[in-house]
């Protein structure tokens, strides 16, 4: 009898804990939390060569953080540090009366010193990330943050796709955060919450995750992807600028999870209860399971084109 009123108890409980939490995310949505600083802060940025990685390192700086910048490609990697130089040339010429309003206030100003660092890492490969990741605990310090930002993609159906590529999506978009482009996001999800829930577990409060969970971004990468077009008005690609901000605020804010736009929040939810085929109908109305067809069509035509100038 006696565990059986624990148990009720208990449960009692956390019902409310589940209240409370809806409660406090609702508070959130209306009192928007303060940024914490970055400023002197190690960050390392991978895929920093370009795209939502540059952004991110441009942003970061703003905020005087010292950025590690990884990227397969050196010379699109050192563009983007000279582009932080100038972002803290910037922050640097200003006057103190200037600084006082800047991104972190005055406080964060005094301290800094203005640092980026350009390395080139297959972070598809875990020799080269060991052999980097040494080298900047030598020449830079342990790092404070990491933006896991790296990725590829194929865009074939699964039995379409070369084992190669498979293999060499699954190695950047997943296994270099511990199958084709959608499954090695999923797994880096799996990653995140498992691995937030073992931090939790041992204790480690310092140690915070974001989980950035954006629509299509409208940057190269994905240059042709379409959703139904009497749709598309409605749901267009995400500017990276956009994305980057809203990223940057969760991720300052130590918020667990950010979807952008707001919209990704009711698909998650509605994925939770709703019938596999009733998601399947939804997908199919905005034309998701077609999307990638013209990027393909694009790929093929660029590649054919490549072949062509080789033989020339």
């Amino acid at each position: 009898m006696m565990n059986t009123m624990v148990i009720f108890a208990e449960f009692f409980v956390v019902i409310l804990k589940v209240l409370w939490a809806f409660v406090t995310a609702g508070a959130k949505w209306v009192v928007r939390p303060k940024e914490k600083s970055v400023a002197g802060q190690v960050c390392v940025i991978t895929g920093a060569g370009s795209g939502l990685g540059r952004l991110f390192a441009k942003e970061f700086a703003r905020r005087r953080a010292v950025l590690v910048l990884w990227d397969i490609n050196s010379k699109s990697n050192e563009e983007t540090a000279e582009l932080v130089r100038e972002i803290y040339r910037e922050l640097d010429s200003e006057s103190p009366m200037a600084k006082e309003g800047a991104i972190g206030g005055l406080e964060e100003v005094l301290p800094f010193k203005p640092q980026v660092y350009t390395y080139v890492c297959d972070v598809g490969k875990r020799e080269s990330v060991y052999s980097t990741a040494e080298k900047v605990r030598r020449e830079v310090g342990n790092v404070d943050m990491l933006i896991n930002n790296a990725g590829v993609v194929s865009g074939h159906h699964l039995l379409e796709c070369p084992d190669e590529l498979i293999e060499r999506t699954m190695v950047v978009n997943c296994h270099a955060h511990f199958w084709d482009y959608c499954a090695s996001k999923f797994g880096a999800i799996g990653f995140h919450e498992s691995l937030s829930h073992e931090i939790k577990a041992s204790d480690k409060d310092g140690i915070k995750m974001t989980l950035v969970c954006p629509y299509l971004v409208d940057t190269g990468m994905f240059k042709g992807c379409r959703i139904r077009k009497e749709i598309e008005p409605f749901l267009p690609p995400l500017k990276p600028e956009f994305c980057v901000t809203q990223s940057m605020r969760a991720i300052l804010t130590d918020q667990a999870m950010i979807c952008t736009p707001r919209i990704v929040y009711m698909v998650n939810f509605m994925k939770s209860f709703l019938p596999f085929e009733a998601i399947v109908c939804m997908y199919r109305f905005l034309g998701a399971d077609k999307c990638m067809y013209p990027f393909l069509a694009q790929r093929k035509e660029l590649m054919n084109n490549n072949e062509v100038k080789e033989d020339i």
